[in-house]
């Protein structure tokens, strides 16, 4: 590869054995950069879904408008209240039953990123495209991977899931097709190794030798990266070093799982071999895998699921051992709200954790979180009624200006959630006329 202090290709990659590392934006990137598209930066999509819904007086604020006080659920996010929209009145309508039945949850997962009501089925599933999907086949032009599917709960078994709907509908919120759904990813090192291997030309004998040595796929690329420093300023040199050691940080606290989950003895049941055993360090680390992949530019897509949808995971870590799903339907008890506030909380906490991620990583002449766009919620409201409408929903990311954050925006009841989505591609460069039950794009969010 040839270095020059001229300017480097967007798309510039070391290489080592088996292994391919795809650069951040760099300055020396700029004039080759704008000469193929502009000096506009790249918009970024993420959809980060939490399920069985949420305890809404807790959730929504009393005001509307720059003035309003964030709800205790969100407190964790008022440090980036000029960088978000809390938006009320939002609804996914195609999730409640409408003649079939029981089964909420499932088309809540169906639906959230669809607006399609999805068929009542164990084995010939049907729902719609998703938002996501839209976006990465346009980007899927010109990025490595167009999509990245990412959970933190593995994936129930096939067959019956809610009520006569398949556990595809609650095991994943992106669908390429109506017919086909797409697995989340829950293994770190799963995901390191698709983010970093070097697609059909890895070795995988030669991959294993290095797993098992333990050594960095920074190591195979030193000499590159070497080159690659005494070619840069100092300002791109300094960006390139605290990537590599963003990796290099990754790559130690996966070795960490992996040696943690080896040494343990359990009994009857297997664990995955690199899953952290707590949820906080399983989350950090898929996020910080996520934004290396955005500052890379590797993908703009991800979906990224804190658990499936009807999810009945314990939160010991903060004292709750009852399943989510199983207090969400508290009848009212006191105790059960608080339980279900505090898990509300805690996935809020672990959001405001990417969004400071994003935050600090610089990305052209801002920040990945300047030129993102989030969408974090869930397809229920009110998780004991399993309501469908007044969703939770907050939109984070200024999507490189276009995005005029720091309000609580209340739209009339039953306002597509879909108008939304097409808002959001539609920021993000990508032209949809319809998707779903969308009537038209969402206004307001680019109001000063």
């Amino acid at each position: 590869m040839m270095i020059t202090k001229k300017s480097l290709p967007r798309r510039t990659f070391l290489r080592g054995l088996g292994t391919t590392l795809a650069l951040p934006f760099l300055d020396a990137m700029v004039p080759a950069f704008a000469a193929t598209v502009g000096s506009k930066p790249a918009v970024r999509l993420a959809y980060v879904y939490v399920p069985n819904g949420i305890i809404m007086k807790g959730w929504t604020p009393a005001a509307e408008g720059a003035g309003f006080e964030f709800m205790p659920i969100m407190k964790a996010l008022e440090p980036y209240r000029e960088q978000l929209v809390v938006l009320s009145g939002l609804a996914q309508v195609q999730g409640r039953a409408l003649g079939d039945g029981a089964g909420d949850h499932a088309r809540a997962g169906a639906t959230w990123l669809t607006g399609v009501h999805p068929k009542k089925t164990e084995v010939d599933i049907h729902a719609g495209v998703s938002a996501d999907q839209i976006a990465a086949k346009e980007f899927g032009k010109t990025t490595q991977l167009g999509s990245l599917e990412i959970g933190l709960e593995s994936p129930a078994l096939a067959g019956n899931c809610d009520s006569g709907y398949s556990c595809a509908y609650t095991n994943t919120i992106a669908w390429r097709t109506p017919i086909t759904p797409l697995p989340v990813e829950v293994n770190p090192r799963a995901l390191f190794e698709r983010l970093f291997g070097d697609g059909e030309s890895t070795d995988p004998k030669a991959r294993l030798t290095a797993l098992k040595e333990q050594r960095s796929i920074l190591d195979y690329i030193r000499e590159d990266v070497s080159r690659l420093g005494t070619g840069l300023g100092n300002r791109d040199r300094s960006k390139l070093d605290e990537y590599v050691e963003a990796i290099r940080d990754i790559e130690r606290r996966i070795q960490k799982a992996e040696q943690q989950n080896a040494t343990m003895k359990m009994p009857v049941m297997e664990r995955p071999s690199s899953i952290p055993e707590e949820f906080e360090d399983h989350a950090k680390l898929m996020i910080d895998l996520q934004a290396i992949a955005f500052q890379a530019d590797l993908t703009r897509v991800i979906t990224f699921m804190m658990a499936r949808e009807g999810s009945n995971r314990p939160y010991r870590s903060i004292n709750i051992s009852d399943g989510h799903h199983s207090i969400t339907h508290h009848q009212n008890d006191p105790e059960k709200i608080d339980k279900v506030t505090k898990i509300n909380t805690h996935h809020v906490q672990t959001f405001a954790y990417m969004l400071e991620k994003l935050k600090s990583t610089p990305d052209g002449d801002g920040n990945l979180l300047d030129h993102s766009l989030i969408l974090y919620g869930s397809s229920i409201s009110d998780g004991n009624a399993h309501t469908h409408h007044d969703l939770p929903i907050v939109l984070a990311g200024g999507a490189a200006g276009q995005v005029k954050g720091g309000r609580h925006v209340k739209y009339p009841k039953d306002t597509p959630l879909n108008n939304l989505l097409l808002s959001m591609l539609d920021k993000a460069g990508v032209t949809a006329e319809k998707l779903g039950d969308s009537t038209g794009e969402l206004p307001r969010l680019s109001e000063v």
